[in-house]
């Protein structure tokens, strides 16, 4: 019965979250004709390190390494009241557009895409955004500091390549949501913090540690899948509500702590979950 009630949650929890994700109620009269906004800025020449924030409202974001300056790309949007603002201030620079809350994406009438990428110039980076869709790319990029937070969104964040600074921290925090991040041993941190509501979570954390991690994880009624490389040494703490905890590959279990052996450097993981899924995968 505990499982199947699990499972009922669960189920409820996925169509609440792409109700959220997908719902659309536009109004004609905020819809316009298509405008695209050229973004092209260079990186700070007298400065170790720059701030970039990218807040945006509901739509699709496209987000890349490999930019010539400090960051550079595209904004096509078509509604009133989105126009961005670029704000420049002592090594700090903001991208920030206003947000209509009655609109939400995909919608064949509304527009509203971010292509943008980032140079090699050291960055904080922040990404605040409504309900929207989106591919975060930053394999190889240089993060001090890494901060995304999001509304109902259908998410996938990339470490495909190393992080070739120390960054401080990440922290990712969202609503009834789908998000899946990838490659979190290349971010080249040393804590990672992970809020969630009610969605359907990935963490993987492949990649090449070069230090230990400290990961926290917190979410409502919630399904989340965490993915650990086989040759790392790691520890997993659960503790919360009603959980399903389903263990992959080997493991030493003691009451709600799970651990395996590996060599290296060590991640240590807390979650903290309401009523969820937990599916913890050694590979």
């Amino acid at each position: 019965m505990r499982k199947i009630a699990i499972t009922l949650a669960i189920l409820a929890i996925t169509g609440a979250t792409l109700a959220c994700s997908f719902s659309v109620n536009t109004k004609e009269d905020k819809v316009g004709d298509t405008q695209v906004m050229e973004i092209n800025e260079a990186a700070p020449t007298n400065l170790a390190e720059a701030k970039v924030e990218i807040d945006m409202g509901a739509g699709k974001l496209n987000f890349t390494g490999g930019a010539a300056g400090l960051i550079e790309g595209t904004i096509t949007y078509n509604v009133f009241g989105w126009t961005p603002e670029v704000t420049r201030s002592d090594g700090s620079l903001r991208i920030h557009q206003g947000r209509l809350e009655d609109i939400k994406i995909p919608n064949n009438k509304v527009i509203n895409e971010w292509d943008l990428s980032l140079g090699a110039f050291p960055t904080d980076l922040e990404i605040s955004a409504g309900a929207y869709e989106g591919l975060i790319d930053l394999s190889g990029v240089a993060l001090t500091n890494l901060k995304i937070s999001d509304g109902a969104s259908k998410a996938t964040v990339e470490f495909n390549g190393p992080n070739p600074i120390s960054m401080d921290s990440f922290t990712y925090k969202t609503g009834a949501s789908q998000v899946k991040i990838y490659g979190i041993g290349n971010a080249n941190t040393s804590l990672f913090t992970f809020d969630g509501g009610a969605g359907d979570y990935r963490l993987d954390f492949s990649g090449t540690l070069e230090q230990d991690l400290a990961v926290k994880v917190t979410s409502g009624v919630s399904k989340i899948e965490i993915i650990i490389p086989e040759n790392v040494p790691a520890r997993v703490t659960i503790s919360g509500g009603l959980n399903n905890v389903s263990p992959h590959g080997t493991w030493s279990i003691t009451g709600n702590v799970y651990e395996k052996t590996g060599t290296g450097p060590r991640i240590d993981i807390t979650v903290n979950m309401g009523v969820g899924s937990l599916d913890l995968i050694s590979q």
